[in-house]
């Protein structure tokens, strides 16, 4: 990625309520990031793996890869100003290390999320549900 690229954040585009969420990130909080779904991203230019990418959402930025809510924390730190505050907490060590297991509660259960279907259940040998 170079320098001057704007930051990527991918996410699973397989899945009806990840989709949602990357339209709501879109519309809403309009990040100074691309959105993009892993499917159609070009992951080994953006220096990622299907293992990483099928696990947790990241966030790609010059000389920095994050994943799960530290990316999430990372995409708001670049939207506008009630959204730097929030990505700011979400990014303290603390909040972090809370939201993990929230997001991996979320992650295994985002089939009966709203706007979730059958098709974005993980496999029971998923490895995101081992990260439990």
């Amino acid at each position: 990625m170079a320098a001057t690229d704007r930051p990527v954040f991918v996410f699973d585009g397989d899945c009806a309520f990840c989709s949602s969420c990357a339209r709501f990130i879109e519309r809403r909080i309009r990040p100074a990031a691309d959105v993009l779904a892993w499917q159609f991203a070009d992951l080994a230019e953006l220096g990622l793996t299907e293992e990483q990418v099928s696990s947790a959402v990241c966030y790609v930025a010059p000389g920095r890869v994050t994943a799960g809510p530290v990316a999430i924390a990372d995409l708001l730190r670049r939207a506008g100003f009630g959204w730097r505050a929030a990505g700011a907490v979400l990014g303290l060590r603390p909040i972090t290390a809370l939201a993990w297991p929230v997001y991996r509660w979320v992650a295994r259960n985002r089939h009966r999320m709203p706007g979730g279907t059958a098709a974005c259940a993980l496999p029971p040998d998923h490895p995101a549900r081992a990260k439990a």
